[in-house]
């Protein structure tokens, strides 16, 4: 009588699908993920429908305007001065002058007095003052990030010190109503402009 051939057992593979399943979630536990940083801006409310808005009239000595061209050559152009290329160095302080003038300069944003939340009481503030940030088509995305981080870390460092010289810490460790206080002293102004084509001229 002739064996019989033996059968090879099969693998179970009902747990297959529980096992990959526990590993998904095991690597998605441990492993760390890049997250996508930007620039942190409040973006005004959409226009009403069918309603025409004016857009505010400013003074000349109240606008700074920022222009990046083709070339990613940077120009300044305040109040009504001249236009002149700068460094992305330059830009900081620049911004810094242009938004505090302590010194009331002429040539600088008018000073209003302004009724600020304690403790400030009134103070002589540039409230009308507007940055306006213009870019060409052909501008780095890398140079315009590095612009803005300067033109906000202009304000950033303005109420920084604003917050010493008041409660004597930085304005990070103020608490909500200081900081409200010290943003309305220092009002965030930043203008930016659809991007257009320059080539090598502002």
């Amino acid at each position: 009588m002739a064996k019989g051939k033996k059968k090879v057992p099969g693998i179970n593979a009902s747990s297959t699908a529980d096992i990959s399943f526990i590993l998904l979630i095991f690597f998605l536990v441990t492993t760390s993920m890049d997250t996508d940083s930007g620039l942190h801006v409040r973006l005004p409310n959409p226009p009403e429908d069918n309603v025409e808005q004016e857009a505010p009239k400013v003074k000349q000595r109240n606008t700074m305007v920022v222009t990046v061209n083709m070339h990613n050559q940077i120009m300044a152009k305040i109040g009504n001065s001249e236009a002149r290329e700068i460094m992305l160095g330059e830009l900081r302080q620049l911004t810094k002058e242009f938004v505090d003038n302590r010194n009331d300069d002429p040539k600088l944003p008018e000073l209003h007095p302004v009724e600020l939340p304690a403790p400030f009481g009134v103070q002589n503030v540039t409230k009308n003052h507007v940055i306006s940030f213009v870019t060409d088509r052909a501008t780095s995305y890398d140079l315009y990030f590095q612009i803005e981080n300067e033109l906000y870390g202009a304000y950033n460092e303005l109420r920084d010190e604003l917050a010493r010289r008041t409660f004597g810490y930085g304005y990070k460790e103020c608490n909500e109503d200081q900081q409200l206080a010290v943003r309305q002293y220092y009002k965030c102004m930043i203008s930016e402009a659809e991007p257009k084509s320059y080539g090598s001229q502002n």
